[in-house]
């Protein structure tokens, strides 16, 4: 009965914390995040907890795969790819570098690729406020939002499956690049194929919310497939709602994960993520956080803003994009946790984590608005 009243306390602030953050003009899972480091100098979180968690994960990247279009991929013109493998490219070597003289090389991995996803909720939010969002710099930089997501959940995938090895090996990394080119190729060819099959065959079964305890069930299973295969849970969630997400059902699908994500294990597992976060870790964090962060901003800014100026946007218009493509949030957090759980890294980890996604989502609001009214 504990636990139960402990998980009603943690949606209880997931709500309250993030609707006082939205009224702020704040990103919400900032919010549950800070109520959730309250909540851990009280009380201590429990392994059902970790479990409801885990499964927030997968279901907070299996909604980004459904609410993903598939055709989108074929429709981003050379714009939007450039701009976000130039950025995935200079993100990932300026979290190298930043992590290097601070942790071991295999780790420093990590931590480049931690940097490299870009969580633009926060820039289409800004560009609808200014009206800017249907300019063809906006166009731009959500396109490129849709390839930085697949890449750097491939960067993040690999970098852990290179993390469980322990050292840094080319032929391990050339599997793990094949088993991922791989997944991506029969999900992407297959599945929807696949995915729309199954569900007519399984609308037969008259009962009350088949299709979406069905795609719950493949969620779960895939992610476990991937873990088997040594890649990241969350790549297997990612493009089992991406197949699922091209299927007739794609809206109702949407409309119940939505429901049950969000209103029990989504919110529990950012609450989960903030109470893991020590306040020693945060007194100790010290130089490295700081630098983290700031590799953090400027690699954006560099990365994805030549990647603009390279596909023939003037300064102006290639710094706004590269500003656009500053905010991080779900994606980095998520790849943590699996990381956290499989013990490849430790709490110090979630704090220079945490800094960065405040400060990025934090400063990008003003940042955008300015150069706008330039």
């Amino acid at each position: 009965m504990e636990i139960i009243l402990l998980i009603a306390l943690m949606l209880a602030t997931a709500n309250i914390m993030g609707y006082i953050f939205e009224r702020l003009g704040q990103p919400v899972v900032l919010g549950q995040l800070i109520g959730g480091f309250i909540m851990g100098i009280f009380f201590e979180t429990e392994p059902v907890i970790q479990e409801f968690s885990n499964l927030g994960v997968l279901m907070l990247l299996f909604l980004a795969g459904l609410e993903s279009e598939l055709e989108e991929f074929k429709r981003v013109g050379r714009p939007s790819v450039v701009v976000a493998g130039v950025g995935v490219a200079v993100a990932f070597v300026f979290g190298f570098i930043a992590a290097f003289p601070f942790v071991p090389t295999h780790e420093a991995i990590l931590y480049g690729a931690m940097m490299t996803p870009t969580s633009v909720s926060i820039t289409v939010k800004v560009l609808m406020e200014l009206r800017k969002l249907n300019t063809r710099e906006g166009t731009t930089i959500l396109a490129a939002a849709v390839v930085d997501d697949v890449l750097g959940i491939l960067v993040l995938t690999v970098a852990i499956s290179i993390l469980a090895e322990g050292r840094v090996e080319y032929d391990v990394l050339a599997e793990i690049i094949i088993e991922v080119s791989a997944f991506l190729f029969v999900f992407l060819y297959f599945g929807p194929k696949f995915v729309e099959r199954t569900f007519r065959a399984i609308s037969r079964i008259d009962l009350p919310e088949t299709s979406t305890s069905f795609a719950i069930i493949f969620m779960i299973v895939f992610a476990a497939l991937a873990e088997h295969l040594n890649l990241a849970s969350i790549l297997g969630a990612y493009l089992t709602g991406l197949a699922l997400g091209q299927s007739s059902r794609k809206r109702e699908i949407v409309e119940h994960v939505n429901t049950l994500g969000y209103s029990l294990f989504i919110p529990l597992f950012f609450v989960e993520v903030g109470m893991r976060v020590e306040l020693s870790y945060i007194l100790h964090a010290g130089l490295f956080a700081v630098i983290y962060t700031i590799g953090a901003i400027l690699s954006k800014i560099l990365g994805c803003g030549l990647g603009a100026r390279l596909s023939g946007f003037d300064w102006g218009a290639s710094l706004r994009i590269g500003v656009g493509m500053i905010p991080r949030m779900g994606v980095e957090l998520a790849m943590l946790s699996v990381a956290m759980a499989s013990g490849l890294v430790g709490g110090d980890a979630l704090t220079v984590a945490i800094l960065m996604v405040f400060t990025t989502t934090i400063i990008t609001p003003p940042l955008l608005k300015w150069l706008y009214s330039r």
